[in-house]
């Protein structure tokens, strides 16, 4: 969506002009403008409050490179602050006015790659900031059509980062917000209003009721954690916000007895027909589960031989099966799936919309569905990795005995129609155990705790299996997509290893933050690394990371760059949670 954009050009400024150098370039994020050395003058630009649009039907098909006419008023708070820090610009007269078009996505990234339900189609809109971007992306949509893959992880700039949900009303308030806050300093975890909600499920209305505090995840509103009441809005900043505390309660609430967190936003799908498991081998590099009711892991590999996603598969029946994989890379995950010609009378769909889930985890949930349902839970009858059709409170679920949270747990599918009605009666049955609702952020916790990679931090393209630990799962006595570059990678050495780290309690109490993604690592001062997840673990009484590093191995020290200042960490030989999974299969 275009928007008008304002900047002027002063006349020369005799400071400017008896200097022997070029001024840098400054952005004022308080003040929300910009400047530059133009000639011998200043160029001064801004992002009001107070933004238009431009365009909002289409641009018209005789627009050139045109301006638009000059809207100084509408900047003129901006201006006023910008000559408050530089008096010589209230002081010099004006050259020129440029009021022009400037292009925004929902999220002000760039939309980049190919489209997936087209053939040759690629797209690489909304480049903002055109001197620091075009060159690079440039070069990356060079490698995505000649190589099929880019050297780097875009996601964050892949246009199936957005779905069909994404529509007009959305993106304008999202770029109406982006305008606005274009220097504002973002946080980790933060969460902008605007636009929202755009998705919803049935239990969206009862779970804000109980206090939760929701997310966006691919146009899903979904539960980050649980206030004490209804209303409560996150804080945002560098150190622990107002979450910390209510995370911590849900963690060790399910750690202790059981929680119930919603999945919905999960990405799912049903394979089924005559070639479901010959078409699902070909795409995945494990092999497919040869029985009824057996679920496996899988790796789906890129066109370089790195990790393009990872999924639960489990068989449903002799020609079905059902798959679980990234919410945030449904549409993403498209383009592997359309490389692979379907056999006939073999379909493959998305059930995202139509199926909602819940994960019920803990050391009481097994105990606490029993009563829902005269289906036998014990490990005995319902071991681990396997999955079943069952009635739970009289709804009919697909149980699968899996949890990412590394404990004790059960994934329950559900069509949306019941799901309401499924939720009521695991929260009721959960009061008697001591068990309720958990949120997204204690399942980074959790999961974390157990030293478990995610999809888009721990794996993505640019990672080999052999670095994430999932060389095991890649399957070379069968063929399957992009197995010839795989085999390459494999024959290789990593580069870099994937590893869990604890890191000091005193330093990190002294910031009072932990770790959020990105810091880099450090040894004996040399940069060995960077983490890709952090989060306390509540239930261990760790702060922990997981990162990427070369030259060290479990056991030594470091320092996480935390806020900036080193934090004293050693890597784990092992999770601190379950290391041995005990709890997980018991």
């Amino acid at each position: 969506q275009p928007t008008e954009h304002q900047y002027f050009v002063t006349e020369t400024i005799a400071e400017i002009a008896a200097l022997d150098r070029r001024l840098p370039s400054i952005a004022d994020r308080d003040g929300e403008y910009y400047l530059r050395q133009e000639g011998q003058g200043l160029l001064v630009g801004a992002y009001e409050r107070n933004m238009k649009f431009w365009a909002e039907d289409g641009t018209p098909a005789g627009f050139g490179h045109e301006l638009f006419a000059d809207d100084l008023e509408r900047i003129e708070e901006n201006m006023l602050r910008a000559i408050d820090r530089v008096p010589a610009i209230g002081e010099a007269g004006i050259k020129r006015v440029i009021n022009g078009p400037m292009i925004w996505s929902p999220d002000a990234n760039v939309l980049f790659g190919p489209v997936p339900e087209l053939r040759n189609y690629f797209a690489c809109n909304g480049i903002i900031p055109g001197f620091s971007q075009s060159g690079g992306m440039g070069l990356m949509a060079a490698q995505w059509i000649v190589e099929g893959e880019t050297q780097y992880d875009m996601f964050a700039w892949d246009m199936a980062r957005f779905g069909d949900w994404a529509d007009k009303a959305f993106t304008k308030a999202r770029v109406r917000d982006s305008y606005a806050h274009r220097f504002s300093i973002h946080f980790p975890n933060e969460e902008r209003a605007a636009g929202r909600p755009v998705r919803t499920r049935p239990v969206h209305d009862i779970q804000k009721d109980m206090g939760a505090v929701m997310g966006l995840s691919y146009g899903w509103e979904h539960p980050l954690w649980f206030a004490d009441s209804p209303g409560v809005v996150d804080t945002n900043g560098f150190t622990r916000q107002n979450w910390w505390g209510p995370v911590g309660d849900e963690c060790r609430m399910l750690r202790d007895h059981a929680g119930i967190i919603d999945i919905s936003n999960f990405a799912k799908y049903r394979c089924k027909g005559p070639g479901a498991g010959a078409w699902l081998d070909a795409i995945f590099a494990n092999n497919m589960p040869r029985e009824v009711g057996r679920s496996c892991l899988t790796p789906l590999i890129g066109k370089r031989g790195g990790i393009a996603g990872d999924f639960t598969v489990t068989r449903l029946g002799q020609d079905e099966f059902w798959i679980i994989g990234s919410g945030i890379a449904e549409r993403y995950h498209q383009r592997f799936f359309n490389a692979v010609p379907l056999p006939e009378a073999t379909s493959f769909e998305s059930q995202t919309v139509e199926v909602c889930g819940f994960n019920v985890a803990g050391p009481q949930s097994r105990a606490m569905l029993q009563r829902l349902t005269n289906t036998s839970l014990e490990t005995v009858d319902f071991p681990f990795m396997r999955s079943k059709r069952i009635e739970l409170a009289g709804v009919d679920c697909l149980v699968l005995r899996v949890s990412f949270t590394g404990d004790l747990g059960w994934e329950l599918h559900c069509a949306t129609g019941d799901q309401q009605r499924l939720y009521t009666a695991l929260i009721e049955a959960g009061r008697d155990f001591g068990a309720g609702p958990v949120g997204s952020r204690a399942l980074m916790s959790l999961r974390v705790e157990k030293g478990y990679g995610s999809w888009s931090r721990e794996y993505s393209p640019e990672y080999w299996p052999q670095e994430v630990g999932l060389a095991r799962l890649c399957k070379m006595d069968k063929d399957f997509l992009n197995k010839d570059a795989v085999a390459q990678t494999l024959a290789n050495e990593p580069r870099e290893q994937l590893v869990l780290l604890a890191l000091d309690a005193a330093d990190i109490d002294a910031s009072n933050a932990d770790a959020t993604g990105g810091e880099p690592i450090f040894r004996d001062g040399q940069g060995v690394g960077r983490v890709t997840s952090g989060a306390y673990g509540y239930s261990v009484g760790m702060s922990l990371a997981l990162g990427y590093v070369k030259g060290v191995g479990p056991g030594d020290a470091v320092e996480v760059m935390v806020l900036g200042r080193p934090h004293k960490a050693r890597i784990l030989a092992e999770p601190p949670f379950d290391p041995k999974g005990q709890r997980l299969r018991g």
